[in-house]
């Protein structure tokens, strides 16, 4: 079983779709199952440095403070009943996501969903700046990813080409939000849906299969 995976991880929602596809996998177990992370830029246009996150989200949003407090409390209790932590009190800057894109493309295979899951841990529960190399490179680091070497190709400019050409390859092939999941090539769920929308969803591609 192939699993395709589209996200941001500064998207709340795709942390949510990601705790309940596992949560699915771990109920269903029928076959070997194989991830692959794909990145998907919500706003590239954000520097390194990040903007200041709440200003930021008020105009992409076109809504007042009140308006988008309501939003991540909505978007909190979600995630609370997912049982992954969102806190967006914590959370300082916008950031750009294209090195920690980088940082999932250059694990271990055995390491990606790891890795995955210490980016969204780093940005929505601790606030990290998970566009800052030196914060991506301790993450890999505490996954036995060599630092020196890791920091190297963080830099390398020839693997951001890469990264966003497949980002914009998934835009050109009709993915326009995230999270999007394709199993096994034959079903597509477009968000972040129940862990018994995902159980129906990996029973049918199993059928398919045969």
């Amino acid at each position: 079983m192939l699993i395709d995976i589209f996200h941001d991880p500064v998207c709340p929602w795709c942390r949510i779709g990601k705790k309940h596809l596992f949560d699915a996998l771990a109920q269903w177990q029928k076959e070997t199952v194989n991830i692959r992370w794909h990145p998907f830029f919500l706003d590239n246009t954000i520097p390194y440095s990040g903007y200041e996150f709440r200003s930021f989200m008020q105009e992409r949003k076109g809504i007042g403070l009140v308006q988008l407090q309501h939003l991540f409390d909505s978007t909190r209790r979600a995630g609370e009943i997912a049982g992954v932590k969102l806190n967006f009190d914590k959370i300082r800057l916008a950031v750009n996501t294209q090195l920690s894109h980088k940082l999932i493309n250059l694990a271990p295979i055995n390491r990606k969903n790891d890795i995955v899951e210490a980016i969204y841990k780093a940005y929505f529960e601790e606030g990290l700046n998970i566009g800052d190399i030196d914060i991506l490179v301790a993450l890999g680091t505490a996954y036995q990813i060599e630092p020196t070497e890791l920091r190297l190709q963080l830099s390398d400019d020839t693997l951001d080409d890469a990264v966003v050409a497949e980002s914009k390859f998934a835009r050109l092939n009709g993915i326009t939000s995230v999270p999007f999941f394709i199993i096994n090539n034959k079903v597509n769920i477009n968000g972040s849906c129940s862990v018994e929308i995902f159980l129906q969803a990996l029973n049918r591609a199993a059928v398919m299969e045969i």
